[in-house]
């Protein structure tokens, strides 16, 4: 579903501070561990390592890319089987779980400019011979965007910038209203389904999406097969229900598709969008946007096309015609199991998904392949004699693409025994050169950053935790997209310290830690390296083999590195005398987001608000040239008094607590012994993270139960933190607000409760 990737900018701005940064510190205490035992570990892990293979990598990527497999398709069930036979062969206990699940394909698909002249959008992809699977036309979807309701609409067009709710702000101000139009929108600014979504809020018949080059075509680089840079007839697939609402199949509105579960009605999947919307290319773009009329459009709306932006409405007239198929398919989960030796009711989940909108060899296989090399390399170091103390899960997911179909229904189907088993979920999504990236849940960002210490960069020789701290301190320095992520789950507004630690960034949406973390209430991690590699193949036909071989890792070199973390990430939560979870540095992280919902308050009641700073789309982000933001002024009414001292002493009271099992933790671990109360203090560990969950959910949106992350409703992916009380606030929701407040506090203190307890339990007391 996405893709991660720093602005190309990094690949030359990085090197000067890179090349002056001294090797790594030697190895120190590992969290969790004795120190006789942290010696094993690291012992452990250099065989881990050493039973890796690149060239196995590139074999497994060329296999699992060579025929189109998405949901549904027949190679997407024979790469299951094949997958399955592989973990098997290994010598993990492996099987297929398999789901029945709404997907919707195009029956028909028609986009026609009727005035001021005629153009018919051909609607397709053009075969390259430089890339040998593009021309697989009978297999590959075609380019249309998934769960989009059918229709048949004529009417002047509009055209609305990224589609998000402040550029319908601008448009008012310019007297122009969407109702009765149809809109177009480039890719960008938010996840492409709020587009729709926001569109038809608005009063809109239908949707046009495109991919403006400048954006991610020939304005960032060479295009495709030239450079990586989406080309000219290249159009980006992808799903448009709506994620912020729940995940998972649309039809049973958030519970398992299990037999014997109530399916809706088409007309009542409240996922599905309310107007039709196709995605298309530039190429087809063009005619469109060159026919507009009305105002010129803002200098932060202008793309890269070689023409004057105009809004509209007309005199351009479209015909937009869209007929669906809805039905269900088979959803093939791969699930392999390696059964802990000492405590093999706690659970190390690992995942990434195995389902492409086309080929899919960066998206997701390039991350998939890197979760088959760990688990041939776990297979291997069983034979040494070593064993998991706790009991390894490795997953590969199906339906991801679509909306996170195969992990939620596998996630709904387990729920009760993943909040009693599960420890930690460690997730990736497909894999490129660069930096590390890394969204979790902020107990775990002690572990993250002692991995990132210690596994060294291929490029560059230096830790991938002092490569990623030079690019934060560029960012400092001005060049804010060097922290880029395509998945818009990135918090790009948070403040990072030169010098500093290793930090992760919240978890919005977009992959498959939605259902374990957002839903179930399990902590969970999400890893990948980007920034060096262009993304213009993202969900098209281009996204295949030998535009990866050539462009994204050609050595693999970068997915030895993402298995070599991921690998490490899970071998030391199996290993540990107990659960490596780290409470200060999520305290600390919960104390800024206060200190952030506090002053959203206080900048709501300002008298303007600025806009397009950043912009963040479903499959990257980058810093908006700071001469083209603008100042949007609004009228606002007063702000009440909005009582924050619950949620402040909550945070206080966390943060003490934090503070002190973290100390208990270090000085347990102190001698050569384990403690003897290790297992029962991980079962008071496994339910930490449940307490960050509410049985009720978020607000409007049940699915979604974690009081500190979740996707924003108008932004998709993008995160929002504490978001009962920072989407309330947004809204001037004053009433919510509050509640919200009383909410996450009872929360955070739910959660300050259960780390005492595993204190006292480690304490033996």
């Amino acid at each position: 579903m996405i893709r991660r990737l720093l602005c190309s900018l990094a690949s030359v701005a990085i090197v000067a501070p890179l090349l002056a940064l001294s090797p790594a510190p030697p190895p120190g205490p590992i969290l969790g561990y004795t120190q006789e035992h942290a010696a094993a570990e690291r012992a452990a892990e250099s065989t881990f390592d050493a039973n890796m293979n690149a060239a196995e990598m590139k074999s497994w990527l060329r296999r699992l890319s060579a025929r189109p497999h998405h949901l549904g398709s027949p190679y997407d069930k024979a790469n299951a089987a094949w997958l399955v036979a592989q973990f098997q062969s290994w010598g993990w206990d492996a099987k297929l779980e398999t789901f029945q699940v709404l997907f919707s394909t195009p029956k028909e698909r028609k986009l026609e400019l009727l005035s001021p002249t005629r153009f018919v959008a051909s609607l397709q992809e053009k075969p390259l011979k430089e890339d040998r699977t593009s021309n697989q036309i009978g297999e590959q979807l075609p380019t249309y965007n998934a769960y989009s309701i059918g229709g048949d609409v004529t009417a002047p067009l509009v055209y609305v910038n990224y589609g998000i709710p402040a550029d319908y702000e601008i448009l008012a101000q310019h007297g122009i209203d969407v109702k009765g139009k149809i809109v177009i929108a480039r890719y960008g600014g938010s996840w492409r389904g709020i587009k729709p979504k926001v569109a038809a809020e608005h009063g809109a018949l239908g949707c046009i999406i495109y991919s403006d080059p400048r954006d991610d075509g020939y304005w960032g680089g060479n295009a495709y097969p030239n450079g990586t840079y989406r080309n000219a007839t290249s159009a980006q697939r992808g799903s448009v229900a709506d994620i912020p609402t729940y995940s998972g199949d649309p039809s049973t509105g958030g519970e398992a598709p299990i037999p014997g579960a109530k399916r809706l009605a088409i007309k009542d999947i409240p996922t599905l969008t309310k107007i039709p919307v196709l995605p298309i290319s530039y190429t087809d773009a063009l005619p469109f946007l060159r026919s507009l009329g009305g105002p010129v459009a803002p200098a932060a709306w202008r793309g890269a096309l070689p023409i004057t932006y105009h809004l509209g409405a007309g005199p351009a007239r479209v015909h937009l015609k869209l007929d669906v198929a809805f039905g269900y398919v088979t959803a093939y989960d791969i699930i392999a199991k390696l059964a802990g030796a000492e405590r093999p009711d706690e659970w190390i989940v690992r995942g990434n998904h195995h389902d492409g909108w086309v080929n899919g060899a960066a998206d997701p296989l390039s991350g998939a392949v890197a979760v088959m090399e760990e688990a041939k390399a776990i297979a291997a170091l069983t034979k040494t004699g070593w064993k998991p103390k706790r009991t390894l899960v490795y997953c590969l997911w199906d339906g991801e693409e679509p909306g996170l179909l195969g992990s939620s229904s596998w996630a709904e189907a387990h729920e009760a025994e993943l909040r009693a088993h599960a420890a930690v979920y460690v997730n990736s999504d497909g894999n490129g050169r660069g930096f590390l990236f890394a969204q979790g849940s902020h107990s775990l960002e002690r572990t993250v950053d002692e991995v990132a210490r210690e596994v060294v960069d291929p490029e560059r020789g230096v830790s991938i935790e002092r490569r990623q701290l030079a690019a934060q301190k560029l960012r400092l320095d001005g060049f804010a997209s060097l922290q880029a992520d395509d998945e818009g789950g990135v918090d790009v507004a948070a403040p990072i310290e030169p010098g500093s630690a290793f930090h992760l960034e919240a978890l919005g949406s977009g992959s498959d830690y939605t259902p374990f973390v957002q839903h179930v209430g399990v902590a969970a991690i999400n890893l990948g390296f980007g920034g060096e590699s262009g993304n213009g193949s993202y969900h098209s036909i281009f996204d295949s083999f030998d535009e990866y071989t050539r462009f994204k890792d050609p050595t693999f070199a970068y997915g030895l590195t993402l298995a070599k973390t991921a690998g490490r990430i899970v071998l030391r939560f199996a290993d540990a005398d107990v659960l490596p979870y780290a409470f200060a540095p999520s305290a600390d992280t919960i104390a800024r987001y206060a200190r952030e919902v506090a002053k959203l308050v206080d900048d709501e009641g300002s008298a303007t608000l600025k806009r397009n700073a950043l912009i963040d789309d479903g499959s990257f982000t980058f810093a908006a040239d700071p001469r083209e933001t603008f100042v949007a002024p609004t009228k606002r009414s007063p702000v009440p008094t909005i009582d924050f001292s619950a949620l402040n002493d909550a945070v206080a009271a966390l943060q003490t607590s934090a503070q002190a099992y973290d100390a208990a933790l270090g000085i347990a671990l102190s001698t050569s012994t384990a403690p003897s109360t290790a297992s029962a203090t991980d079962r008071a560990l496994l339910a930490a993270e449940h307490t960050l969950t509410t049985p009720t959910g978020l607000p409007r949106r049940p699915w979604y139960r974690h009081q500190l992350y979740a996707p924003g409703f108008y932004t998709g992916y993008g995160v929002k933190t504490m978001p009962y009380i920072r989407e309330a606030i947004e809204q001037r929701n004053w009433d919510e607000a509050r509640t919200g407040i009383v909410t996450v506090a009872a929360a955070l203190l739910a959660y300050r409760t259960q780390i005492d307890i595993a204190r006292v339990t480690l304490a033996g007391k």
